[in-house]
C-alpha cells in the first residue's frame, strides 16, 4: 500500500511538471502567434503606406501637371501654385518611402528610378512654362517639350503602377500570412488547452483514487492500531521511540501501563521515566541510556519498576536504530514486563533444586538396592540353601513348599533389583557417545546371554552392522534385553529363531519416527517366532512394571522393554512393537545418523 501510494504521489508530480511545461508552452506559443499577428498587421499596413505613398507622389504629380496646362491655357500663375507645392510634397513623400522601403531592396531600387523620373518631370514642367513664348502654343520647341513630359509622365505612371502592383503582390501574400496566423493560433491554443485539460483530469482521477486509498489505509491503520494495543496488552509489552536528531521520545498507551499508570499521564522524557526504577537499577539503567545515546543502539537490558502501590514488576528492553522517511535516525524499542518469566523461573530453580535432591535420593537407593539390599537376600538365600541341603528329611511336605515358595520369591526379588538397578543405569546423566563397532556389541550381549541361548538351542541370525556413535554399554543392554525377550517368550515346543536386519533410511518414509531432528537413521528389526502379543498393546508393553503374562507363567519384572524404551530415547531414537498372537512379535529400533 505504501508502494502504491508512492507511485501516485511520483505520478502526480509528474503531471504536476507536465502541466506546468504545457502552460509555458502555451504561454510561449501565445506570445509567438500575437508576435506573429502583431508583425503580419504591422507588414500589412507597411504595405499600405507605401501604397499610400505612391499614389501621393503620383497625386502630386497630376496636381503639378494640372497647374501646368492651366497655365499654359490661362497664363496665370497661380496655376503654378501646385507645381511650386509638389515638389517639397514629393520630396517628404519619398523620404517616408525611403523609410518604408529601407528593408527592401526591390522596391528602394525602384524608387530610386522612380525618383530619377520625376525629378526630369519636373524639370520638363520648369522648361515647358519658362520656354512657352507669349501666347504661342504652337512654337514646335514647345511642342516637343510638351510632348517629352507626357511620356516622362506615362513612365512614372507606369513606374509607379509598377511598384504599386508589387507590393500588391505583397499585401495579398501577406494578408494570406496574416489569416493563417490567425487560423492556427487559436487551433493551437484550442490543442494545448485540451491537453492540458486531459492532464488535469487525469492528475484528478489520480487524486481521487489517492484519496480512497488513503482514507482506506487510514482506517487500516486505526485498525492496525488499535490491534497493536490489544497485543500490547495481551501480549504485556509497550514500545518506544526516541528521535536522535531532536531528542525526543515517544510512548505507547501500554507502556505507561507497565507503569503502572494511566496513558499518556506525563510527558515522555528518560527523566520522568527513571522516576519508576527500582533504585538500585538506576545507575545501571542510566549508564546504559546514556550508551544507547551515543552506539544509537539499545542492546537487551533487564531492570525493575516500582508501581505506586508498591508491586514490583520485572522488565525487559530492546532498541534497534532506522532511518525514516525525513532521513532521520530513530530508535525504536520496545519493553515487555517478564515478571512471570522471572517467577516461573524462580518456580523452576526450586523444582531443579528439588530434581536434584530426588536424583541424590535415587542415588542413595541405587546403592542401598545394590549393596544393603543385596546383602540380606544373599543370605536369605544362603540359609535357604542350607535348610535345604541339611535339614530337609527333617520338614514335612507343606515346609518344603514353603521353602520353595521363598526360593521363587527370593529369586524374583533379586530379578527386581537388578532390573531396577538397569533401568536407573539407563536415566544417568553421565552418557558419552563413542564411534562403536556394533558387531562386537551384539557379539558380547549374545555372551551375557550364552547360557539361555544354549539352553533353548535359539538361533541368532543378524546383518553385518556399520559403527555408530552410541553410548556402548547401553547399547549391549538393549541388544541382551531384547534377545532375552524374544527366548524367554518362545513358543511351546518351537525352537526359538531371532532374526536381526539393519538399513538405512530416511525419516520421511518411516512411519515409527515422529517430529525426527536427523534425515536418515538406522533401522534395526528384531523378529521372533515366540508367543507374540495382541497388538493393541502394542505401545502399553513400554510402561515400567507392565505385564501382559501372569508372573507363574513367565519370568519377569516388567521393566526390560522400559529400558529398553529408555536407552533408545537416550540415543534421539525411536523403538516401536508389532505383535501377532501364537505367531510372534517384531521389535523396529530407530537411530539417528549424525
Amino acid at each position: 500500500m505504501i508502494k502504491t501510494l508512492s507511485n501516485n504521489i511520483s505520478f502526480l508530480r509528474t503531471m504536476l511538471y507536465i502541466s506546468a511545461l504545457v502552460i509555458l508552452v502555451v504561454g510561449a506559443l501565445t506570445y509567438r502567434s500575437i508576435t506573429e499577428v502583431t508583425k503580419s498587421s504591422e507588414m500589412i499596413t507597411h504595405t499600405y503606406k507605401v501604397n499610400v505613398e505612391l499614389e501621393q507622389v503620383l497625386s502630386y504629380l497630376k496636381d503639378a501637371e494640372t497647374g501646368q496646362r492651366g497655365y499654359i491655357i490661362t497664363n496665370d500663375s497661380i496655376f503654378l501654385e501646385p507645381y511650386i507645392s509638389g515638389r517639397s510634397k514629393i520630396n517628404n513623400s519619398f523620404a517616408e518611402l525611403k523609410v518604408l522601403a529601407k528593408d527592401n531592396t526591390t522596391l528602394t531600387n525602384s524608387l530610386k528610378d522612380l525618383n530619377l523620373l520625376i525629378n526630369k518631370r519636373l524639370l520638363a514642367f520648369q522648361t515647358s512654362y519658362r520656354s512657352l513664348p507669349k501666347n504661342d502654343i504652337d512654337d514646335p520647341a514647345f511642342i516637343q517639350n510638351f510632348k517629352n513630359g507626357r511620356v516622362l509622365m506615362d513612365s512614372i505612371r507606369d513606374q509607379i503602377k509598377g511598384a504599386i502592383a508589387i507590393q500588391n503582390n505583397l499585401l495579398n501574400q501577406r494578408n494570406n500570412e496574416y489569416k493563417s496566423d490567425l487560423m492556427a493560433t487559436p487551433l493551437l491554443l484550442f490543442s494545448l488547452l485540451l491537453c492540458s485539460l486531459l492532464l488535469m483530469y487525469a492528475a484528478y482521477n489520480s487524486i481521487y483514487k489517492n484519496i480512497k486509498q488513503l482514507k482506506a489505509t487510514n482506517e487500516e491503520l486505526e485498525i492496525f492500531k488499535e490491534s497493536t494495543n490489544q497485543s500490547e496488552i495481551v501480549s504485556k509489552h509497550g514500545s518506544w521511540t526516541w528521535n536522535v536528531k531532536t531528542n525526543t521520545f515517544t510512548y505507547s498507551d501500554n507502556l505507561y501501563r507497565l507503569l503502572g499508570e494511566q496513558p499518556q499521564s506525563f510527558k515522555p522524557t528518560i527523566e520522568n521515566f527513571l522516576t519508576y526504577v527500582h533504585p538500585e537499577d538506576v545507575e545501571q539503567l542510566s549508564k546504559q541510556v546514556e550508551q544507547m545515546k551515543e552506539n544509537v543502539e539499545l542492546p537487551y537490558i533487564y531492570y525493575r519498576v516500582v508501581h505506586k502501590n508498591g508491586n514490583v514488576k520485572h522488565l525487559k528492553a530492546y532498541g534497534k536504530s532506522l532511518v525514516n522517511d525525513e532521513d532521520e535516525t530513530v530508535l525504536l524499542g520496545t519493553t515487555a514486563d517478564i515478571t512471570d518469566e522471572i517467577i516461573s523461573f524462580k518456580v523452576l530453580e526450586e523444582r531443579n533444586a528439588e530434581l536434584e535432591r530426588n536424583n541424590k535420593e535415587l542415588s542413595s537407593f541405587n546403592y542401598v538396592a545394590s549393596h544393603d539390599l543385596q546383602e540380606p537376600l544373599r543370605k536369605i538365600q544362603t540359609f535357604l540353601s542350607r535348610l535345604e541341603d541339611e535339614e530337609v528329611d527333617k520338614l514335612s511336605p507343606k515346609g518344603i513348599r514353603y521353602i520353595d515358595r521363598i526360593k521363587n520369591a527370593a529369586t524374583r526379588m533379586r530379578l527386581l533389583i537388578d532390573d531396577l538397578l538397569q533401568f536407573s543405569r539407563s536415566n544417568k546423566a553421565d552418557k558419552v557417545f563413542e564411534d562403536s563397532n556394533i558387531n562386537l556389541i551384539f557379539e558380547a550381549a549374545k555372551q551375557d546371554l550364552a547360557e539361555v541361548i544354549s539352553a533353548e538351542n535359539a538361533i541368532i541370525t543378524s546383518d553385518a552392522f556399520p559403527s555408530m556413535k552410541v553410548i556402548p554399554f547401553q547399547i549391549q543392554q538393549l541388544f541382551v534385553n531384547l534377545l532375552g525377550n524374544a527366548i524367554k517368550y518362545k513358543a511351546e515346543g518351537v525352537i526359538p529363531k531371532i532374526e536381526i536386519t539393519h538399513q538405512v533410511v530416511e525419516a520421511d518414509k518411516e512411519d515409527g519416527i515422529t517430529k525426527p531432528k536427523n534425515q536418515f537413521y538406522h533401522k534395526l528389526v528384531f523378529t521372533d517366532n515366540g508367543i507374540g502379543f495382541d497388538n493393541t498393546y502394542a505401545e502399553q508393553i513400554f510402561t515400567l512394571f507392565n505385564r501382559l503374562h501372569n508372573k507363574d507363567e513367565y519370568s519377569g519384572t516388567g521393566i526390560g522393554l522400559s529400558i529398553c524404551k529408555k536407552i533408545v530415547e537416550n540415543h534421539k531414537g525411536y523403538i516401536t512393537a508389532k505383535g501377532e498372537p501364537n505367531k510372534g512379535a517384531t521389535f523396529t529400533v530407530f537411530l539417528p545418523i549424525d
